[in-house]
């Protein structure tokens, strides 16, 4: 399973988290990826208002990144918002697409503009 590496918070944008996603997103590893990011939205506490999930790096991913994606969503403090990062021609971009999610969840192409949003 690919390591997720801790979260990076840019300066200037207090309450929004980065977490960088793994190369691969499957029934191989999407049930391990979802206590891991809870603990890093869970550290955060109530100062948490944007989570970016960059699947930026993230190659591959079928319907358990779709459900990894909804899991965490739903499991935000009310208030708190998802914002993804995909490559617009990249798989999981048409994944995304292909699954309805794009309508619940807002994707961008460039981290600055989620990270802003």
């Amino acid at each position: 399973m690919a390591f997720l590496p801790n979260p990076t918070q840019p300066r200037g944008l207090p309450g929004r988290v980065r977490l960088p996603m793994p190369a691969e997103i499957d029934f191989c590893n999407a049930a391990e990826l979802l206590p891991r990011l809870l603990s890093e939205v869970r550290a955060h506490g109530d100062r948490l208002e944007v989570l970016v999930l960059d699947l930026t790096a993230t190659s591959f991913m079928d319907s358990q990144g779709v459900r990894l994606i909804n899991d965490i969503r739903h499991r935000l403090r009310p208030g708190a918002r998802v914002r993804l990062v995909a490559r617009p021609e990249g798989v999981t971009s048409r994944v995304l697409e292909l699954t309805g999610l794009r309508r619940d969840v807002p994707v961008y192409d460039d981290l600055a503009e989620a990270m802003a949003a």
